[in-house]
């Protein structure tokens, strides 16, 4: 029997119609003021819906609604939120002035929009916020999965297994996306020998439209229909097909619906096969020679890189992908082969089997980074090969450190303090010497008092939780057992969280490696400590769901359940309430294997205090008052050693500093030394962590410049790109032809016995080809070494010509002043002239042989 589906709401009555407005926009979301008028309306079902928006509605009783109509002090609240909300929100998008296209394989905005697995997303989520904050003309693409990632079930012997619910498009707060001339738009993308549909979806969050690509259409087949259900679903083929559709069909969304965007911005590889689509746009569509779109595309495009760890660098195997991109390479009328090698470094693609997407996004990308300090530094060295003629201090791999979105993670009992005490512009990344000085004078009674509240707020839900998830806590489902574990934790003791991806590296389990230190803290009667554990392993991590049950089977076998627990499921909603609930936040990464870790920043923010290994963003945030660090060593060499060592270190901290300094009531009921570290940590997390202050940085290092040289690149039918490719196809017969030489420079005088202020004089004889002085830059390249004798801090003096011998024959000098002091070395190079090459792979250099 066919039937034919339609949905019933309640009426809204005509008094809250902005309550359907506001249900389109996620803008709510991080607005405490609209998040209460969801709350007043009916606490116990916003909770049980978590927050989904549009469900939530619809399931609110008709009598209610008619209630609320006629309440003024509820209609009062309703007109101050609708007069924020039509401040800063448009009522209609320019797509002309949309510059920026974000585009991420995954977006965690909310916990109720199940389209992320964990911190790429809730970044990427991040990120929109700032932007739509800061009014940026940004349009994100991402893909809209139906299932989405993993709801996480814990059997009895707290193994995890894994459930895909569905999520129903009319319970999301999305809206289908249009042409110009207002027709829904579809795309197609050819899958070798079949097309591939999308319906386009547009979620607003804020200021910035998020288009989401859904291939739930009865166009498609059934297996291609999967290609937006799960989100790190299925084989090697679903990636490759769903990263298809990310990079062409997402940019082919945007044209369709009018968008022309200067920059793109690829959230790690899983969005690089964007750069094709870019380029058979400009070919078939604007008119440019293929090389001329190349030069255009990458010297506008941006890639960032989350990972540290290769098994997480996506790789896919040439001989699945070739026909894949035989199609799009004739499209944009390329040869197959040139592409593929754009995701192969060079030393290896004589016997390459697998084609990078990293490398691919940072062939393809002028500008790109890593998402702290250290992992810059650990992205330079482990992409260094891409550049092989390079020292590690010259890769173009910069770093923009990752923030959160205060708004977003901020507790409303926190927020109503900082309102109260701080600068108005406290969570838009203030000058930090005005935001330390309001931080530090904050009342310790009333920021400790705010922050219990957390604690017993987090308590309250992990009961609950442990309520409706006891089959894992127990051998057996008694009465009598559900009434004692359903108090489970203490509101009033120190509580630690762990909360993230259950990975091996994270070490989730550190603690376990000394039972009977641990088991000593949580059994202790005067101090004692409770352990909150959550997060997901990815469905075919057996070693990460170990990690989880040997959790869950310690506190089962020590009779420790009341103090340790493993929350099941965890989420954005979960995770607000762990960062601002619990005391210390706790972060066991091998170094250097965590990126960024930005939920000890959301911590930060809500005066929770950090204790982690020195690595990712807390490397350059500690500084020996607002946190602890879990000293590492860096001559064990071996895994297992080194973790016993840190494991006992942990334990030291735990013993010696922390527990002691939380339990010290010196100042009566209140732990001062500890308020004063929490303060500290908020310093740190407002004053340096905020995705505001990240957002301002794209804006600043890539998004403008990329903008701006888009525009001279595309200016009088591409001239100055077409000048480009010209220039580089010299450079391209002269460097990569081996035809330039230049020899050791010659010192004039002696460099022994050298002190600062002193200086020298260098030269040498260079052949530069067909090439002439001005398209070239000959430099002294010196720098401090290692023991090694290897350049590890350069310097670059440019050389200028002293003779001209004829036939390409020179001899260049220059001047070299001694600044500092240390063991240098010493040589010369030949390099493409400025900066516009510099940051191409693998760029154009020549050294003395």
């Amino acid at each position: 029997m066919e039937l034919q589906l339609y949905n019933v709401a309640p009426r809204i009555p005509d008094e809250l119609k902005f309550l359907e407005t506001l249900s389109n926009n996620i803008w709510w979301c991080w607005h405490p003021q609209a998040i209460e008028l969801f709350v007043r309306i009916n606490p116990n079902l916003w909770r049980d819906v978590s927050g989904s928006v549009k469900e939530f509605l619809r399931m609110v009783p008709q009598a209610r609604l008619e209630e609320l109509a006629r309440d003024s002090g509820y209609i009062r609240q309703l007109r101050a939120v609708q007069a924020e909300f039509e401040r800063v929100i448009p009522k209609q998008d320019d797509v002309s002035k949309r510059m920026v296209a974000y585009f991420s394989l995954e977006f965690g905005i909310h916990e109720s929009i199940r389209i992320f697995s964990g911190g790429l997303g809730v970044l990427a989520g991040d990120h929109l916020k700032a932007a739509s904050d800061l009014k940026l003309p940004l349009i994100a693409v991402g893909l809209l999965y139906r299932q989405g990632y993993f709801r996480q079930v814990l059997d009895r012997n707290g193994w995890q297994t894994e459930h895909y619910p569905v999520s129903e498009i009319h319970n999301l707060p999305v809206v289908r996306g249009c042409d110009p001339s207002g027709k829904p738009v579809t795309i197609s993308i050819r899958l070798v020998d079949r097309d591939l549909y999308a319906a386009v979806w547009v979620l607003w969050v804020g200021n910035v439209p998020l288009l989401l690509l859904d291939t739930e259409l009865p166009q498609n087949p059934p297996d291609l229909r999967e290609v937006t259900w799960r989100l790190y679903g299925g084989d090697k083929r679903m990636r490759l097909h769903q990263e298809l559709l990310l990079g062409i069909g997402g940019f082919k969304a945007l044209v369709a619906m009018g968008y022309s965007p200067a920059v793109c911005h690829m959230n790690e590889g899983h969005a690089g096969f964007l750069s094709l689509a870019r380029i058979s746009h400009l070919v078939n569509d604007v008119g440019y020679e293929p090389d001329v779109a190349l030069e255009t595309v990458w010297r506008s495009n941006v890639f960032t890189t989350h990972t540290p760890v290769p098994a997480g660098n996506e790789v896919f195997d040439i001989n699945l992908v070739r026909p894949y991109l035989e199609v799009f390479a004739n499209e944009a009328h390329l040869n197959v082969d040139r592409v593929i090698r754009w995701g192969i470094p060079i030393n290896e693609r004589d016997h390459a089997s697998e084609m990078s997407m990293t490398v691919f996004g940072l062939r393809l990308a002028n500008y790109s980074n890593g998402v702290s300090r250290l992992h810059g530094e650990v992205a330079r060295e482990m992409w260094k090969h891409l550049w092989p003629q390079r020292s590690v201090s010259e890769i173009p791999i910069g770093h923009i450190t990752n923030g959160v979105h205060i708004a977003s993670w901020v507790s409303t009992r926190l927020w109503g303090l900082y309102e109260r005490y701080l600068t108005p512009k406290w969570a838009n990344n203030p000058d930090k010497a005005v935001l330390a000085a309001g931080i530090r004078s904050l009342p310790d009674e009333e920021l400790w008092m705010a922050h219990e509240l957390c604690r017993q707020s987090l308590v309250r839900r992990a009961r609950r939780l442990m309520q409706n998830n006891f089959r894992y806590l127990t051998d057996d489902a008694s009465a009598a057992s559900f009434a004692k574990k359903k108090n489970v934790l203490d509101p009033d003791i120190l509580t630690v969280g762990f909360a993230r991806r259950f990975a091996t590296y994270k070490r989730g389990t550190l603690l376990l490696r000394n039972p009977e230190r641990l088991i000593a803290l949580l059994k202790d009667k005067t101090r004692p400590v409770q352990f909150i554990f959550a997060g997901k392993a990815h469905p075919a991590d057996d070693g990460g769901k170990r990690l989880i049950q040997e959790l869950i089977q310690f506190a089962q076998r020590e009779n420790v359940q009341d103090r340790l627990l493993f929350l099941e499921n965890y989420d954005i909603g979960m995770a607000r309430s762990l960062v601002q609930g619990v005391d210390v936040w706790l972060n066991t990464p091998r170094r250097p294997q965590e990126a960024s870790g930005t939920s000890g920043m959301k911590a930060a923010v809500n005066g929770v205090i950090n204790c982690s290994i020195l690595d990712g963003w807390w490397a350059e945030a500690y500084n020996g008052e607002n946190g602890w660090a879990i000293e590492g060593n860096d001559y064990y060499t071996e895994d297992e050693d080194r973790d016993n060592y840190e494991s006992q270190e942990l334990f030291n901290l735990l013993e010696n500093e922390i527990i002691p300094c939380f339990y010290e009531r010196a100042g009566g009921d209140l732990p001062v030394r500890w308020i004063k570290r929490m303060k500290e940590s908020i310093v740190t997390g407002l004053g340096d962590f905020s995705s505001t202050r990240m957002v301002e940085d794209y804006d600043r290092m890539f998004y403008r410049p990329a903008t701006k040289a888009y525009e001279e690149l595309t200016a009088d039918n591409a001239a100055y790109a077409r000048e480009l490719v010209a220039r580089k196809e010299r450079y391209v017969r002269n460097f990569d032809g081996g035809k330039l030489y230049i020899e050791q420079p010659k010192v004039d005088g002696s460099l022994e016995n050298m002190h600062v202020g002193d200086r020298f004089r260098v030269s040498t004889r260079v052949y530069l080809g067909e090439l002439k002085p001005e398209e070239v830059d000959v430099e002294a390249y010196y720098g401090t070494v290692n023991a090694h004798n290897e350049i590890i801090s350069s310097v670059s003096e440019k050389m200028h010509v002293l003779e001209n011998f004829g036939n390409g024959n020179y001899r260049y000098g220059c001047e070299v002043t001694c600044k500092v002091s240390g063991r240098f070395g010493l040589t010369g190079r030949i390099k493409a002239s400025g900066k516009e090459w510099d940051n191409s792979v693998p760029g154009f250099m020549c050294w003395p042989k």
